[in-house]
């Protein structure tokens, strides 16, 4: 995966690219595997290191560089980026030793047990959890006297998983911290969310384009005022955020098919 602008030799990991973090390259191919059905399967070389003050990032183009014409003509190739991110000469080589020793071992059957990095397996399900306990309160509110126990969700931890990494860039859309994550309906659904159509089973009807991914704080205060309350997203928050939103959404719609 990606060795731009990491410095660090320590953070350099491998294992599957569904667990890879802290980094662009990561995402966009996980992204493009997902069109086609895979999820996991695929070890990577990857660096967990995050970006940060003083560290390497690219400078603005200069202007002679409009004034020769489109910049589109820059690149070596049609639709191709014309410039590379910088790069310690030691990474890409320890990345390769990686990859490398990674073969070896594989090839000669040779014991190995990689340290992961890492993971936010407990997170992605503790995310999971509080969504459930969102949409059994919706479907109390909205449909009275149906008890929500037993309800269903067509979503899994990986499903969070992705929603929280790929669409939502591991941060709160709103406020861009880090921590304390959760997923909540950014509209509030116009009709009753349960779906009875199997005798016997209760499930909700939620999807992950219907997913927004806030804080905990942010949440509770966004299911108060917008889901159960009579408030527009428009209403709540500034349109430059609404519409990040509401792009993020239709990214996501755009991979749904795929699915």
């Amino acid at each position: 995966m990606g060795a731009g602008c990491k410095s660090d030799p320590t953070r350099v990991f491998v294992g599957d690219i569904s667990t890879s973090t802290e980094d662009p390259l990561s995402r966009s191919t996980r992204r493009r595997l997902r069109a086609v059905g895979v999820a996991s399967g695929i070890p990577v070389v990857y660096s967990t290191e995050k970006p940060g003050p003083g560290k390497a990032q690219l400078l603005p183009l200069p202007e002679e560089e409009f004034a020769k014409g489109s910049v589109g003509d820059l690149g070596v190739l049609p639709d191709f980026r014309i410039r590379i991110l910088p790069v310690l000469g030691t990474m890409p080589a320890t990345f390769g030793y990686t990859c490398a020793n990674h073969v070896i071992l594989k090839v000669t059957g040779y014991p190995c047990e990689y340290v992961p990095a890492k993971g936010r397996e407990k997170m992605y399900d503790g995310i999971l959890a509080q969504l459930q306990g969102s949409e059994e309160k919706i479907i109390r509110a909205m449909t009275p006297g149906e008890d929500a126990q037993g309800l269903k969700l067509a979503i899994t931890a990986l499903d969070v998983g992705y929603v929280v990494e790929e669409v939502y860039r591991g941060k709160s859309a709103l406020s861009g911290l880090t921590t304390r994550l959760a997923l909540v309906r950014w509209r509030k659904p116009t009709v009753s969310p349960i779906n009875l159509e199997i005798k016997g089973q209760k499930s909700s009807k939620v999807m992950l384009r219907d997913l927004v991914c806030l804080t905990k704080e942010e949440a509770a205060v966004h299911e108060r005022e917008v889901i159960r309350g009579s408030k527009t997203p428009e209403e709540m928050y500034d349109m430059e955020t609404v519409q990040l939103i509401e792009a993020r959404i239709q990214e996501e719609i755009g991979y749904e098919k795929y699915r």
